[in-house]
């Protein structure tokens, strides 16, 4: 029995088969940290675009409430969040739609297609 990786392997599982499971699990990782990513730099920039748009209208004569509640001060949380909603659904959603191995289930059909394209040449 091998350890590769932290995980122990018995004789019978074949390297492809690991590396192909490997590749799925860091793909999933990398989706994953884009996402995090993604969702820290929202939450920063629109803060920092929040309490600009609020202060520059507190100058101009407004109160708290209304500077803080005006569309023009939401709007940027409002239509990025809807691009953050897409990109969540993308990564936890649509696996549990479609299912963890459609990727594979995809690749292999379009290699079969492929395949017996090239042999009816």
């Amino acid at each position: 029995m091998k350890i590769i990786v932290g995980i122990k392997i018995s004789n019978d599982m074949k390297a492809q088969e690991f590396n192909s499971k490997y590749r799925k699990a860091k793909n999933k990782v990398e989706k994953l940290k884009a996402f995090y990513t993604h969702f820290v730099v929202y939450i920063v920039i629109n803060t920092v675009i929040t309490a600009v748009k609020v202060m520059n209208n507190m100058n101009n004569g407004e109160t708290f409430k209304e500077a803080l509640y005006d569309f023009a001060t939401l709007a940027s949380w409002l239509f990025w969040g809807i691009a953050i909603a897409i990109h969540a659904f993308s990564v936890f959603g649509l696996p549990l739609i479609l299912g963890d191995d459609w990727e594979e289930r995809k690749i292999e059909k379009f290699m079969e297609d492929e395949l017996n394209k090239d042999q009816n040449i």
